[in-house]
């Protein structure tokens, strides 16, 4: 597995999205997921407090404990936890920050990454609080999460002396290339490391799905209708049917197509793609091996024409 950086971080270039664990698979299911992940070299796991209200990061902090020393965790704040427990206030920084400590069952966090921008709270006050946890040694990178490159360079500004992202997580893929207007510009500009979330559009890049026939039984898409009104579109499937097309005339598929485009771009640190069973982690691992020649490149960029 091919490593990148992230400020002091380094990352394998697939790593794993931890969003499912806790709510579509119980504890079980989720340690034959990372330890797949593991086994096949990924070794950047990336969840949030949110994710199953808590129990994505109880499962990462007992299943990875034996792992501690050799993988990289990141795991994000903000979001309504409930209680009210949400936002980027300083004290609730502290106080998150303590919650997925003890969560994940370590003494530091690797990456840890405001979830969303907080209207409510100056960016300087919350890298502030950010800055004493870097200090203290309780996380050693700070990153964002749907930011856009107004918003990093007021990041930037506003850090002073402190410590600064290293990072920003934005969704990215062939069916949504929204970071390209702008954002991925300004991660080149300061050094920016790019997480892109749904990679593989909720699936969609996956080959799983085929225009008018309907979503495999036991897909997040099948059973819920609202993403699918969102991914599974008609113009979303047909994207997809020629870019299988194009992945299958030169020996690779749809998977390997999403997962090596994006990482052909050098500001992409680590491809982060949620598994909900040990095939899929394994799958997902490989499929970053292609390196697309620029012709190959722009060929795929050209059947995208129109996404955003």
């Amino acid at each position: 597995m091919e490593s990148r950086r992230i400020g002091s971080l380094e990352v394998s270039a697939v790593g794993l999205g931890c969003n499912n664990f806790g709510t579509r698979l119980a504890y079980f299911a989720t340690a034959a997921v990372v330890e797949t992940a593991l086994e096949a070299g990924i070794t950047f796991f990336d969840t949030a407090d949110i994710y199953g209200a808590g129990r994505s990061e109880e499962f990462l902090g007992s299943i990875l404990a034996p792992h501690r020393a050799r993988v990289v965790i990141a795991t994000k704040f903000g979001m309504d936890m409930g209680a009210g427990r949400k936002g980027a206030k300083p004290a609730y920084v502290r106080r998150a920050v303590e919650d997925s400590l003890r969560r994940l069952r370590t003494d530091r966090i690797d990456l840890y990454q405001l979830h969303r921008p907080d209207p409510e709270t100056p960016l300087a006050e919350t890298l502030g609080a950010l800055d004493e946890l870097v200090t203290s040694g309780k996380v050693r990178e700070i990153g964002c999460s749907y930011f856009t490159a107004d918003q990093l360079r007021d990041a930037q500004a506003a850090a002073g002396r402190g410590a600064k992202f290293a990072s920003v997580q934005n969704e990215f893929s062939l069916l949504n290339r929204e970071p390209e207007r702008g954002v991925l510009d300004e991660c080149g500009r300061q050094g920016l490391a790019f997480l892109p979330y749904y990679p593989l559009a909720s699936g969609v890049l996956s080959g799983k799905y085929r225009a008018g026939a309907p979503a495999p039984r036991a897909t997040r898409l099948a059973s819920n209708a609202d993403w699918a009104r969102r991914f599974l579109t008609d113009r979303n499937l047909a994207v997809a049917g020629a870019l299988g097309a194009f992945a299958a005339a030169r020996g690779h598929t749809l998977l390997e197509l999403a997962v090596s485009w994006l990482l052909a771009r050098p500001v992409v640190a680590s491809v982060i793609a949620g598994a909900s069973s040990p095939e899929q982690v394994t799958a997902n691992a490989a499929a970053g091996s292609w390196r697309m020649a620029p012709d190959e490149l722009a060929e795929a960029d050209s059947l995208t024409e129109g996404t955003t």
